[in-house]
């Protein structure tokens, strides 16, 4: 019995190895591309006006700023999930608009490639609330949760860029934390290069409860591929909500070389 348990142990260590050594591996040559590369359909262009029944084309980041507040929300199959977050989202944006006239603002939802009704969704929300503060991007293809963040970015309006899970997983009125952060540390949103990213790290007692040992051990030998190779300084780089001014996104997603969800930590490398 104890041998078995032994055996059993050194498969899943060494499993564990050789997936942490794979994305090793990855990282280094996503890395070494020489330039980055960012390339989108024609389709992939243009945003849908329901109320209008035409495309239009979106901006892009290298023009000036024209809002206060991009928010940008990866989405992949969530029909489901999507209308609590909004709905959420357009609490705390409408009341804060009402209050302060000058807060201005625009939701960008990715669908990255969803098989649901993730932009049908959306649209409905481009409907009621125009698409001056609501456009949906619908992707060709699925590039992943950092693809998705960076092809809506270099589409935003906003002075600030926000990210924002499509789960939920983050409560919306803890921008005004983050953009306390920015604000304290900024002279001028339209020259600081800012980044401020929340933290779920309160919650990792609770989640390690929860996970198998392999998991657990494959959770920690990413954290330490993150810290040895991208940034040291984030206690949680795959959070999905985080605070830029407009040209530390400029900068950033510009030169990015990774594409799916190590994006997001080369990015905090960047």
């Amino acid at each position: 019995m104890i041998e078995c348990c032994c055996f059993k142990f050194i498969s899943w260590t060494l499993l564990a190895i050789m997936i942490i050594f794979f994305l090793f591996k990855r990282i280094i040559k996503a890395t070494s591309i020489p330039y980055s590369q960012l390339t989108q359909t024609q389709n992939e262009q243009f945003f849908f006006d329901p109320n209008a029944n035409k495309k239009s084309k979106f901006p892009s980041i290298m023009n000036k700023s024209s809002l206060y507040l991009s928010v940008i929300v990866p989405s992949y199959n969530e029909e489901a999930r999507l209308p609590g977050m909004l709905d959420e989202a357009f609490e705390y944006l409408e009341k804060r608009k009402k209050n302060d006239p000058e807060f201005t603002y625009e939701i960008i939802v990715v669908d990255d490639g969803s098989r649901d009704n993730t932009s049908k969704v959306a649209l409905e929300y481009s409907k009621k609330y125009t698409v001056d503060v609501v456009r949906v991007l619908s992707q060709d293809f699925n590039r992943g949760k950092g693809g998705a963040v960076r092809m809506g970015v270099v589409k935003s309006r906003g002075k600030l860029v926000l990210f924002a899970d499509a789960d939920g997983a983050s409560k919306f009125s803890d921008f005004e934390r983050l953009e306390k952060i920015v604000k304290v540390n900024c002279s001028s949103l339209e020259d600081d290069k800012i980044v401020v990213c929340g933290s779920r790290r309160h919650l990792e007692k609770d989640s390690i409860a929860k996970r198998s040992l392999f998991r657990t051990f494959l959770m920690h030998g990413f954290h330490f591929l993150v810290w040895f190779l991208c940034v040291k300084g984030v206690r949680d780089t795959q959070c999905g909500f985080k605070l830029l001014t407009r040209p530390a996104a400029l900068q950033t997603f510009s030169n990015l070389h990774v594409l799916r969800w190590l994006e997001i930590a080369q990015f905090l490398n960047i």
